[in-house]
């Protein structure tokens, strides 16, 4: 069966080499995407299931970004990182694909389509990220602990830097991702690069992986219900001590960054059980983020302007109830094609444009890595 293209593709979405529960955490992450989008989520969360929707706020962006690092973890060598000769190439590889999502993601952005475009902010990490690909998981957590509490005690005053407020600063902020600043959100991707020099495939590790990533969201967003009293007075600890979606403040940092820690640890955990077949629509979207983001958003743009002349409404979109059509076009869209065809269009495209100018990866193994996510992912948009 594997000779025929449908037994390829098969092989490709579902073959023993391929971590199957990432591409599940990828795919909620995209739903996730498309509700902070176009559903209305702005409300308090409580015991009301209603109200759980709103999780998706901010969440979705950070797990795609540990899910970013994880898959740049998995590409340069998983467990064993590439030797010092074979990072080069490795790192040619990811700063031209980090390119690439930046032309990409301006091109976005030129759409009008009232979302906080992520590909920008990704091709600076993508950048950031290359002097640590030989590191292994301990020596990474460490760094992306010593980050996740430093720097949201900076960022504030990085904020406040007069440039954002010059004549260009609007399109400043839009060309490096500043909804997304890479001072605090490299904290995301060297963990979740920590993750991927973990065994994946150990349920033991995976176990772990949910438990501390539990542990890290009950601290976080809990020491932010503790410490509100105290910050509340003062307009800088008050940007600081926060787990306010989309705040960069440091429990949102803790608390939302082990919440994607524990959403990965679930899903490898789930994906060990009869529940990776039910999986199957949603970890194909997940298998092709990049062309499940940049469609949303074009679908998105094309409708807007066809129904309401404009692409920057974001309430008429709203009103106009294009989230379920459009979830459930995508799902749909997505599963055809990974079993029929294989890689998203493109992943396809920046993979050959990298192999063209770079060269074929020669990493052994590559294909477990499920490498869709390091050609593009997604982010969360407008009001944030």
């Amino acid at each position: 069966m594997t000779s025929s293209p449908l037994g390829r593709a098969w092989s490709r979405f579902d073959g023993p080499g391929r971590l199957v529960g990432v591409d599940l955490a990828r795919g909620l992450a995209v739903l996730g995407m498309l509700a902070a989008h176009l559903l209305d989520t702005e409300r308090t969360l409580t015991a009301d299931p209603s109200t759980w929707v709103t999780l998706v706020n901010g969440r979705s962006s950070i797990l795609f970004a540990v899910l970013a690092g994880v898959s740049i973890a998995l590409v340069t060598g998983g467990p064993r990182p590439l030797a010092p000769q074979r990072r080069p190439r490795a790192a040619a590889r990811l700063a031209l694909r980090g390119a690439l999502l930046w032309v990409i993601g301006l091109l976005l952005v030129m759409t009008g389509v009232p979302v906080y475009v992520i590909l920008p902010a990704y091709a600076l990490l993508f950048v950031l990220a290359l002097p640590f690909l030989g590191m292994r998981a301990r020596p990474l957590f460490l760094v992306a602990a010593v980050l996740a509490v430093v720097m949201p005690w900076i960022q504030p005053f990085l904020d406040a830097a007069p440039v954002w407020a010059g004549p260009a600063g609007a399109e400043l902020e839009a060309a490096v991702g500043w909804a997304y600043p890479f001072t605090v959100w490299i904290a995301f991707l060297l963990a979740g690069m920590g993750v991927g020099r973990l065994d994946l495939r150990n349920i033991a590790d995976q176990g772990l992986l949910a438990m501390a990533g539990l542990s890290l969201a009950l601290a976080g967003y809990g020491f932010a219900i503790a410490t509100a009293p105290v910050a509340e007075d003062t307009p800088f600890l008050t940007a600081v001590l926060t787990a306010e979606d989309h705040s960069s403040g440091l429990w949102e940092v803790i608390g939302s960054g082990g919440f994607a820690v524990m959403t990965i640890g679930v899903c490898l955990l789930l994906c060990r059980t009869p529940l990776r077949w039910v999986a199957v629509p949603l970890r194909a979207v997940g298998s092709m983020p990049l062309t499940a983001y940049v469609l949303q958003l074009v679908v998105w743009a094309i409708v807007a302007q066809v129904l309401l002349g404009d692409t920057s409404d974001l309430v008429g979109i709203r009103e106009a109830g294009l989230f379920v059509p459009l979830t459930l076009g995508l799902i749909a869209g997505c599963t055809v094609w990974a079993l029929t065809i294989g890689r998203g269009p493109l992943e396809m495209f920046v993979d050959n444009v990298v192999r063209l100018i770079v060269g074929r990866d020669a990493t052994p193994g590559a294909r477990s890595s499920g490498p869709a996510l390091v050609t593009g992912s997604g982010g969360v948009g407008r009001p944030r």
